[in-house]
């Protein structure tokens, strides 16, 4: 026979599984900015300059961007929830760290974003005035004469 355990020791078991629930689903929701620290190294951009911070940052803004739709399209699945804190929420917050980290050190540096390249835009030829179709222009040379027929000596 299984003998089962006395009531006073499951009680105390019990109060103690739930106390760890408790303490551990205040984990659960780790998208604070006191979490988000916790998974990438702080020295990482200490000694980048603006024109590597820049790059870095647009990089990580959309990698966060790609993460949140990721996690929200998981969520509308059956198992959503559950799928999408196993699979993103880790690299979520680590790329919300890293990011928060590269932010600081473009403030710390004193940066401005980069103004986008003003486009080109080619001048129309410039013409030596109107002239009938065929004929050269004024400034053209003239073409060398043709040896058809006639031998020159």
């Amino acid at each position: 026979m299984v003998e089962s355990a006395p009531l006073g020791k499951t009680i105390p078991r019990a109060a103690a599984l739930v106390a760890l629930v408790l303490a551990l689903s205040g984990c659960a929701d780790m998208g604070g900015d006191s979490w988000t620290t916790a998974f990438a190294d702080p020295a990482t951009y200490e000694l980048y300059d603006c024109k590597q911070l820049e790059p870095v940052r647009k990089t990580l803004a959309n990698r966060q961007a790609e993460l949140q739709g990721l996690m929200a399209k998981a969520q509308t699945g059956a198992a959503g929830p559950v799928v999408s804190e196993l699979a993103y929420r880790n690299d979520y917050i680590t790329v919300r760290g890293q990011s928060r980290l590269a932010e600081e050190a473009w403030r710390k540096n004193n940066c401005h974003e980069t103004p986008p390249p003003t486009p080109v835009v080619a001048a129309p030829p410039i013409s030596g005035g109107k002239r009938a179709k065929g004929r050269p222009a004024s400034n053209a040379k003239p073409a060398p004469p043709s040896r058809s027929g006639s031998a020159v000596y």
